[in-house]
């Protein structure tokens, strides 16, 4: 399953990775693509999407 979400306080590149990290600590086959530019990040999982927002807003970022 793909899910896209707007990041509005990410804003580098140890941003994308804290992001992508926190989202392959819960699956760890995981596909995050993230555009700190466009505060856009596209996720490709199995987990549903309540957890992965759970694991980004736990990795201090706001899921808009």
């Amino acid at each position: 399953m793909t899910l896209e979400f707007k990041i509005p306080n990410m804003a580098c590149s140890a941003c994308v990775t804290t992001i992508a990290n926190a989202v392959t600590a819960i699956d760890a086959t995981a596909i995050v693509e993230a555009d700190p530019k466009t505060k856009q990040v596209k996720i490709e999982t199995q987990q549903p999407e309540a957890t992965v927002k759970q694991a980004i807003a736990a990795a201090g970022y706001t899921v808009a």
